[in-house]
């Protein structure tokens, strides 16, 4: 698997490894800053959502008690025997209605007149009388004005059923409208039916406390949220409050926050904002909390800044690295592969560049134009070989004219010995002469078998002629096998072993076989004689193997085998080795190569 990696890494040149190694390191700088960045973020905004959750909760518990005051007062006012004497019946004298009603207002007025501010809340009174027997009073409610308002069938608010049939539990609503009769001003009202106590049965009334926006808002303006809003809602979404001026509105919240969530606080945190929302499912509210999550790390991105500062920084410092060394490194070894791939052996080797520096790319720039040079010398050396070669071989032309002078004499008196009937002499000098002009064999070194045949039979001729020798000559040569390439002069001298070594005292007992045949891709000769005296085979597999043979034990057999090595491989060659029925018989090993 590490081969399978490396392998297209070697593939690439210098060039590309410096920017890959550029990007290996910054690669880990950029991953490292990108997640440190994701996890500060993470952890921060859920420290800071933890903290804006508590935050909430003591929020909630403000608002919750400002309501509560304002349910506390209104249950004073609802136990007020004036308030609990209203009847609607008619038989009170006009006169004593006009007392209630004044003192009424006066009551409602006291109550409203103790927040009298910028922000004051104002309570008043809602009855329904359908015979009009609060003629006088008025019915066109205000939002910055506290009264009792009577009215009629016709002129019923649409709140006022639902109110009653809250019997007496008190709510927050977002009205935009008190009566057919008011203003179109919208506002944010505690509403509380007003129920007979005395009685135990039926209703007086509604008590309604208007601006209530302005209470809960100063429990809301009181928290600091980072370019965030707070939101008073309904359980269904619609703003009862908040920081903004989206009153009456209905906010869209994330689908984690859905109506009808478990009593308590919840957080969702989203890509661009943190939602902190706490139920109350008793009053029918929520307190929201919307924090935009930008704002909330402008800090940490300041931070952030100045690590990317740092990356870049970085960045440009192993740019710099690596352009330096692109420049002290890469462009000497382009000038080098320039004058490398220009080069041609023989050309005029410029000057060495020069460097400020001993480093090794100086070192291998003035080895590279030093070899170059070598080069060139040894080229004109080898030049100047040739020449003397061409001139060697000219002088051995020169002196093989002496030996085919003495190959022509050699016919010439071996033609006048048969003239003159000396038979045996003549026969004596035509083999010779055979021997003369096989041994020329106009300066080949290889020659076709049938060719060294012929020599090696015209060598034993003349050694029977010469010395009356009577041993047997046996040939069993394959007709395929006469025309592969031999080196020139290979049997002669192990034949010449085979006659000394072997059958030369046993006059016409001595068997010399010599035999070639094919076998698997390869010519066999082999040599083989009956001889009788003891020979050392391992002596002669040491002189055929040894590098630094003993010159005591002669050269003969090993430049044979080295010729033919030299000539086909070390795959071929000669071994000696006893026959089954006695005598010695060695063998020659060539490969097939017809001319």
């Amino acid at each position: 698997m590490l081969a399978g990696l490396i392998k297209p890494l070697v593939k690439l040149n210098v060039k590309q490894q410096l920017i890959l190694l550029f990007l290996i390191m910054i690669s880990p700088i950029l991953i490292l800053n990108s997640y440190g960045n994701m996890k500060a973020e993470q952890i921060l905004k859920r420290h800071v959502t933890n903290a804006y959750v508590e935050l909430n909760k003591q929020n909630f518990t403000i608002i919750n008690r400002d309501i509560e005051t304002v349910n506390k007062i209104t249950s004073t006012v609802i136990q007020n025997p004036i308030l609990q004497q209203i009847n609607m019946t008619g038989n009170d004298p006009v006169l004593e209605r006009v007392k209630r009603y004044e003192t009424m207002e006066k009551l409602l007025a006291s109550y409203s007149q103790e927040v009298e501010r910028k922000d004051g809340i104002y309570y008043s009174l809602y009855i329904y009388d359908p015979q009009e027997y609060y003629f006088f009073a008025p019915n066109f409610p205000q939002l910055k004005k506290s009264g009792v308002y009577f009215f009629t069938k016709g002129e019923e608010p649409y709140w006022f059923k639902h109110a009653v049939e809250q019997k007496g539990r008190g709510y927050l609503m977002f009205v935009e409208k008190l009566s057919p009769q008011a203003e179109n001003l919208k506002t944010l009202t505690y509403v509380r039916a007003v129920n007979n106590i005395y009685k135990g049965t039926g209703t007086i009334g509604v008590l309604v406390v208007t601006k209530m926006e302005s209470k809960i808002g100063e429990s809301l303006k009181n928290i600091s949220l980072p370019d965030g809003e707070i939101y008073l809602t309904d359980s269904n979404n619609r703003v009862l409050a908040s920081t903004s001026d989206v009153t009456g509105e209905v906010i869209t919240l994330p689908e984690d926050i859905k109506t009808g969530d478990p009593e308590g606080t919840l957080d969702v945190i989203t890509s661009d904002f943190i939602y902190v929302v706490n139920n109350n499912h008793a009053l029918g509210q929520k307190l929201i909390y919307k924090i935009p999550v930008k704002a909330l790390l402008q800090q940490q991105n300041e931070m952030k800044r100045v690590i990317q500062y740092i990356t870049v920084a970085y960045a440009l410092f192993g740019l710099i690295i690596i352009t330096y060394f692109w420049r002290s490194l890469m462009t000497p070894l382009q000038k080098l592969a320039f004058f490398v791939r220009k080069y041609e052996p023989g050309n005029r080797v410029p000057e060495t560049p020069r460097r400020g520096s001993n480093d090794e790319v100086s070192v291998l720039i003035g080895s590279t134009y030093d070899m170059a040079r070598r080069l060139n010398g040894l080229i004109t050396y080898k030049y100047q070989m040739e020449l003397k070669q061409k001139e060697s071989q000219l002088q051995l032309l020169y002196q093989q004219i002496n030996p085919h002078l003495l190959y022509n004499t050699l016919e010439s008196i071996y033609w006048k010995s048969s003239l003159e009937g000396n038979v045996e002499s003549a026969e004596m000098i035509k083999e010779l002469s055979k021997l003369m002009k096989i041994s020329l064999s106009r300066g080949r070194e290889l020659i076709t078998l049938e060719e060294e045949l012929e020599h090696a039979s015209a060598y034993i001729k003349l050694q029977q002629l010469r010395y009356d020798y009577v041993f047997e000559v046996v040939w069993n040569i394959e007709a395929d096998t006469k025309l592969h390439l031999i080196p020139k002069i290979t049997l002669q001298p192990l034949i010449e072993n085979a006659i000394i070594h072997g059958v030369k005292n046993m006059a016409e007992d001595g068997v010399i076989i010599i035999s070639a045949s094919r076998r698997d891709g390869s010519i066999i000769i082999t040599i083989e004689d009956n001889g009788y005296k003891p020979v050392d085979y391992e002596s002669i597999g040491k002189l055929l193997s040894d590098e630094e043979p003993n010159p005591l034990s002669g050269y003969g057999i090993r430049n044979i085998n080295q010729r033919i090595q030299l000539h086909f491989g070390p795959d071929y060659g000669i071994s000696y080795d006893q026959r089954d029925t006695g005598g010695t018989i060695v063998t020659v090993k060539l490969p097939t190569s017809e001319i």
